[in-house]
């Protein structure tokens, strides 16, 4: 994986990577590249976070309704 020729598929695959194990720097630097391009690839990392920070507040409130 070259940083420079960082396909759409190879960044949606390092972003769902990312939540499972930390990035080595050579995939955290192609990763960061692509974005910075790539207004689609963007907007896929922009809802994974929401979906991630959604899925937090979830469990954190259901952990606190004491059910």
């Amino acid at each position: 994986m070259g940083l420079f020729s960082l396909t759409c598929k190879q960044a949606s695959r390092l972003q769902s990577q990312a939540l499972d194990r930390e990035l080595r720097l050579s995939e955290r630097l192609a990763l960061g590249f692509h974005l910075g391009l790539c207004d689609a690839c963007r907007k896929i990392s922009m809802q994974m976070d929401f979906l991630r920070r959604a899925a937090r507040a979830y469990r954190v409130s259901d952990d606190d309704s004491g059910n």
